[in-house]
Parts: structure tokens; C-alpha cells; sequence
């Protein structure tokens, strides 16, 4: 049996539903491999739309990114609406860009509609740790702007100081249709809600190969799935099940520790109003206060999902150096989680053989894109494909250096960019 990792939000989680193991040969409508925001969102927004669906985990839900990612709602995608509206046609640009605020408005009417509770608060920060990063926030706020958000205000350093507890940045942009989450609860409350419409889901339950035909099947050690539709959505934990996919991306790890729990004045300190913060760094570190008043500290990217040997090591000296009156302080979880890391940074969804369809690479920004695409995919499946063909009309790059070099290469660009960010440039 495969369990959840040791993190926070594994040891606090609300609910203990153990899900069946799949030990028969059943047949649905819609079978979706990944019980991941992807996964989830899908079945939910299907079963809305009277699918009848089937979802295949292979460890238990929200087992990957879902369950040990920072749990900040943070809109838009990897690449923003600048290089949005650079990079492609107008009419793909305007249709990208529509729905970058989306996926955190599909998050908050779940939890309501389905009284989620998952320690969910408004507000959401970028914090800039030198003047030429500040200055991309004024642009980052009036291209917002320009899409519909006015929940944005322009902090300098004094006001920043006022809501982080910290001098080393120089200014902020306070988003008010962003905030944070214990995803691992959302992740389980979206899980009932989809048992309450009627869907299953069966954990410990991996596809190990999947059959194509005018009704694809998949294949579990104990048991197979045979639907109209096929759903990829393992995203980094897809393995080796669809190859034409997966060697479009590259899984990352990244570093997440939490803290013992602190006392409320220390928390009113550090973070007074409770929002959760990322940096505007290339390789970012974003961070929060937890439901139970706990700092959850995140950042770095081991490229190739190499699990390093010492995730405090890692994680204790940025924390530090944000807040000193943290030096010293227990912690209580430290883990790791892969994401998949797309080369254009843009999500890749998509169809071959056309019942199968896949949603992966979100490049850092899953929370949201991931509901996002769960809408758009039962739009596709009920003949309103055109929001979805915007992302699936996007080309898939590999990565350089083929299968032994782009590990390296890429993390040579990272260390490149990240110079820039030190040096100001």
C-alpha cells in the first residue's frame, strides 16, 4: 500500500475515507487516471454534467502535488499575460487570457457549494526583492487590470512592512482574488462531493496499461476500466503510461517545511492580516501561516524529481534570512513533491486518438490552472470545445539535450536566471 507522504497536511487532514481498491472489470462513461486537482476537477465538473465517472489513483488522493504543494491560490499561469500576448496570435492570446482569474473563482464556489472546509483565506501577495522587481509589479497589476481584476493594490516598502514582517523587499502588489488553502482537505472534500454525485473513485488502484480502441480501457493489476472517454491526469506521477505525453515535460521537485505551532503574537508579526506571500524570483520562495498557526516555508527546484537527502537544509536557511525571529524554531514536517515543468511554461492539454485526452504541465501554478482545466475539459466532452482547443492548440516543446541532457540544461538556465535575480538585471 502506497500512503501519503509525512507532511503537514497528511498529518492534519480531515478525513479519513478509505477509497475501495478497483478488483473488477466496470465499465463508465468517463474514466479519469489521477486523483489529483486535475482528476477531481474533471470528475466533479463531468458528474455535474451527468457523466458517469470512474477515477483511478494509484497511491491515495491528492498522494502527489495536490497534497504537498504551498496551497496558495495564485492566478494566471507559469507565463503571464506579457509573454501571452507576445508569443501568440491575438485571438489565442485573447482566449488565454480570459481565464487566467478562473481557476480561483471555480475553487471558492466548490468550497462553498460543497462546504468545504479547508482553512481557505483571502489575499494573496508578490513581494519584490529589489527596485527592477517592483517595477515589473506596476506592469504585472495594470495587465491584470486590463482582464477584469481590481482587487489589486501596489504596496511600497513601508506598506509592505505593515502585512509581512520582514525588510528584505522592497515592495509588494496585494491580490485580494488570490489566498491560501490546506489543499489536501480541498483535495478530500472534492473527493465526497464527487462520491455524493454518484461518481467512484478506487485508490491503490495504478493503470498499467491502457487500450485503445473506440472504447479505451484501462488496465489495473486487479481489474480494467472501459469508458467512452480516457482522462490522463497523473501530471508528474504519469510515469510511463502515455510516452507521446510525458517526454513533452520534465518532473521538478520542490521543498516544503512547516514549522512547529507558534503563538498568535507571533504570528500577528509575521504575517498580520494572514496573507500568503511569494517572492518574484525565478526560483521563488512562497510562504504562509496555516490554519493552526503554523509557518509553512517553500522554494527551490531540484530539476528531475531527485528527492534531496536534507529538505531542512534546504528550506530553514531561506526562511531565516526572510524572518529572523524564526531562527531556531522547530520544525515539525519537512517534504518534497514533483510538479511537471513544461519548456514554453504553459500547461499542455490536448486528445489523441480521439476518446483520449490528457491535462498536465502547470509549470508551479496547479491550484488554480488545474480547476481551470477540469471546466474545460466537461466543455469539450459536452460539444463546447473552443476554450479548451485554446490551450490544446498550443505546441508542446522538449525540452533540449533529449532524454540524458535536459536535466542538466535546463537547470543551467535556472542557475542563470537566478544570477539575474541576485544581480538585479
Amino acid at each position: 500500500m502506497i500512503n501519503h507522504t509525512g507532511s503537514f497536511y497528511a498529518a492534519t487532514a480531515n478525513y479519513t475515507r478509505e477509497f475501495p481498491t478497483l478488483t473488477d472489470n466496470i465499465e463508465c462513461d468517463v474514466c479519469i487516471v489521477g486523483a489529483g486537482f486535475s482528476g477531481l476537477s474533471s470528475a466533479l465538473h463531468l458528474a455535474k454534467k451527468g457523466f458517469k465517472v470512474v477515477v483511478l489513483e494509484s497511491a491515495k488522493v491528492g498522494f502527489g502535488a495536490t497534497g504537498r504543494n504551498g496551497g496558495q491560490i495564485v492566478n494566471s499561469y507559469s507565463r503571464d499575460v506579457d509573454v501571452i500576448e507576445k508569443r501568440y496570435d491575438k485571438k489565442t492570446s485573447d482566449a488565454l487570457c480570459s481565464m487566467i482569474f478562473e481557476g480561483g473563482d471555480i475553487i471558492r464556489g466548490l468550497i462553498e457549494e460543497f462546504n468545504i472546509d479547508c482553512d481557505h483565506r483571502q489575499g494573496g501577495l508578490f513581494t519584490a526583492v529589489n527596485k527592477k522587481q517592483f517595477e515589473g509589479l506596476k506592469h504585472h497589476k495594470a495587465n491584470w487590470e486590463r482582464y477584469g481584476n481590481k482587487e489589486l493594490t501596489l504596496l511600497d516598502k513601508a506598506e509592505l512592512q505593515t502585512m509581512v514582517g520582514t525588510d528584505v523587499y522592497e515592495g509588494g502588489l496585494l491580490d485580494m482574488r488570490g489566498g491560501h488553502i490546506h489543499s489536501l482537505n480541498l483535495a478530500l472534500g472534492e473527493a465526497e462531493a464527487i462520491i455524493q454525485m454518484g461518481g467512484q473513485i478506487f485508490e491503490q488502484s495504478a493503470v498499467t496499461r491502457i487500450e485503445k480502441g473506440a472504447k479505451p480501457v484501462a488496465h489495473t493489476s486487479q481489474g480494467s476500466v472501459k469508458a467512452q472517454y480516457l482522462v490522463l491526469a497523473g501530471n508528474a506521477y504519469l510515469g510511463g503510461l502515455a510516452p507521446n505525453i510525458s517526454n513533452k515535460a520534465i518532473p521538478c521537485g520542490t521543498q516544503v517545511v512547516t514549522t512547529e505551532q507558534l503563538s498568535d503574537a507571533l504570528c500577528d508579526e509575521l504575517l498580520p492580516q494572514r496573507y500568503c506571500v511569494e517572492d518574484c524570483n525565478y526560483l521563488l520562495d512562497y510562504f504562509r501561516i496555516t490554519g493552526d498557526n503554523r509557518m509553512l516555508f517553500g522554494g527551490g527546484v531540484v530539476y528531475g524529481a531527485r528527492d534531496p537527502a536534507n529538505v531542512e537544509k534546504l528550506i530553514r536557511p531561506k526562511m531565516e534570512k526572510v524572518f529572523p525571529q524564526l531562527k531556531g524554531v522547530k520544525l515539525d514536517f519537512a517534504w518534497t513533491g514533483n510538479f511537471l515543468l513544461t519548456y514554453s511554461r504553459m500547461p499542455q492539454f490536448g486528445s489523441f486518438a480521439d476518446n483520449i485526452y490528457y491535462l498536465q504541465g502547470y509549470s508551479g501554478h496547479g491550484i488554480t490552472c488545474t480547476h481551470l482545466a477540469g471546466k474545460l475539459l466537461a466543455e469539450a466532452l459536452t460539444g463546447h470545445a473552443e476554450r479548451f482547443d485554446a490551450f490544446a492548440s498550443l505546441r508542446h516543446y522538449a525540452f533540449p539535450g533529449g532524454r540524458h541532457f535536459q536535466v542538466p540544461f535546463t537547470a543551467l538556465g535556472a542557475a542563470y536566471y537566478n544570477l539575474r535575480d541576485k544581480l538585479a538585471i
